[in-house]
């Protein structure tokens, strides 16, 4: 494999490798959630340790042309115990093993560089003992910063995004760091012994850095999702608070108004004229009534919201929705996907001239083993595309991104979204795969408004 050859460029000992990876994948083990309890853990990391060893030592004995293959097979070996230790998905598992592959080429390579510096240990336990010391100061550390990063209380996962940017990261710092080992013959390559380990340490470090801030301004970025879909919520639940004090008031002077208009209806003589009154009357006190009740506060709280602004433009607006089957969505992603859709719903109907054709109709329904959320609205037939994308009609900052966000908050739970239209009908469809937090869940239709 080397390109120079010398006793200070000699390949790192195949069970140090395995020790430093078995490490790396015990941080994560140790900082994040397990799927297994301690009993278990401990038995699957003996397990674990003894099978890492195996590879690299069987890697060994292999021509240099399988050095590769036998990489690959190691850390093949690292993700089934990191997606076995972890309470995690495979994607998730495939992140982690990004982070731990680069994490065990750095402690290994820090370690090298100082043995080879002192002269190499020659005996076999000082050797050991050295690299355990170096392996627990380096872990340790890292340990205590990923520890910030991970949840305890919570499954670990990421999207498609960060899995394939992580893993390209992994693959660069790999790919850079051994390249001097290959071959001298390139601009990037080291030409002597001190100076290739030096290169190797500091693009393994450089490469765990990256990925350390990849994925913190991951967080960053979904905590103020979290935080603007929060503060839309209670926006929303304010409005809702404001919409039923109004009507709590409004049936108050109702009710001290009632009797002199049961008295005026009593006291008509005209058939036709008091049914007239009291359909008038039962017209004035519907719409104090539309709070909504689907079995998911999140969602009461944003449609009972537009069901408000729906009725102040004149829209009449149906509501058949089992909130329930939508609990596996955080509040940030249900608030985009309803709020948005509703939104445009809203805007979309408004624009029809004839206010008694102004209607809206929003469901959420099982079918089959999906979860389906319906929102259909009569609008005046006019769709602005670009390319094969809806664009708003409306402008200014703020508008544009209604759609665009209600794909994302679909993406997040592997749903799909289609759009169809006529002359009449604009019609929404968001389809959600079977979720693990529905179980439980009511098996009823939902309140209907």
């Amino acid at each position: 494999m080397n390109g120079v050859e010398g006793p200070v460029l000699a390949e790192i000992p195949r069970y140090l490798t395995a020790i430093a990876e078995w490490g790396a994948c015990l941080v994560y083990i140790f900082v994040a959630r397990r799927r297994f309890g301690w009993l278990a853990t401990i038995g699957l990391c003996i397990l674990a340790l003894g099978m890492l060893l195996a590879v690299q030592l069987w890697a060994g004995t292999l021509p240099i042309a399988w050095w590769i293959p036998g990489m690959l097979l190691a850390a093949v070996t690292m993700f089934g115990f990191v997606y076995l230790g972890l309470d995690t998905s495979a994607r998730g598992a495939g992140f982690v093993l990004a982070r731990t592959f680069v994490l065990a080429e750095l402690v290994a390579s820090g370690f090298w560089q100082l043995d080879r510096f002192y002269g190499g240990l020659g005996d076999p336990l000082a050797q050991l003992s050295g690299a355990a010391l170096v392996y627990a100061a380096g872990l340790g550390v890292v340990g205590y910063a990923e520890r910030r990063q991970f949840s305890r209380a919570e499954r670990f996962d990421v999207g498609g995004t960060q899995l394939v940017g992580a893993m390209a990261i992994a693959v660069a710092t790999f790919a850079i760091s051994n390249l001097s080992f290959v071959t001298t013959d390139t601009p990037f390559s080291g030409r002597f012994g001190t100076e290739i380990l030096y290169i190797r340490t500091l693009v393994d470090l450089s490469g765990f850095i990256a990925l350390h801030v990849q994925l913190r301004i991951h967080r960053e970025s979904a905590a103020r999702r979290d935080a603007e879909a929060m503060a839309q919520l209670l926006r929303s639940q304010h409005d809702q608070y404001e919409i039923t004090r109004r009507s709590i008031d409004e049936v108050n002077r109702k009710h001290h108004d009632m009797k002199h208009h049961l008295d005026a209806i009593r006291s008509e003589q005209d058939a036709t004229t008091r049914a007239r009154m009291l359909d008038g009357l039962e017209e004035s006190i519907r719409r104090y009534g539309a709070v909504v009740r689907t079995g998911n506060h999140v969602l009461d709280a944003i449609v009972t919201a537009k069901l408000a602004r729906a009725g102040e433009r004149g829209i009449e607006v149906s509501v058949v929705a089992d909130g329930a089957l939508l609990s596996f969505m955080r509040p940030l992603e249900l608030t985009s996907l309803v709020g948005n859709a509703l939104d445009n719903a809203i805007e979309g109907a408004a624009r029809v001239s004839a206010e008694d054709l102004r209607v809206i109709r929003f469901a959420v329904f099982a079918q089959d083993d999906f979860a389906m959320v319906r929102i259909e609205n009569t609008f005046d037939g006019v769709v602005l595309r670009d390319g094969d994308r809806i664009v708003t009609r409306q402008r200014g900052r703020g508008h544009g991104y209604g759609l665009r966000n209600i794909e994302t908050a679909a993406a997040a739970y592997g749903g799909a979204v289609a759009i169809t239209a006529d002359d009449r009908w604009f019609s929404l469809r968001v389809l959600f795969p079977a979720h693990g937090g529905t179980d439980g869940a009511d098996d009823g239709e939902g309140d209907a408004v």
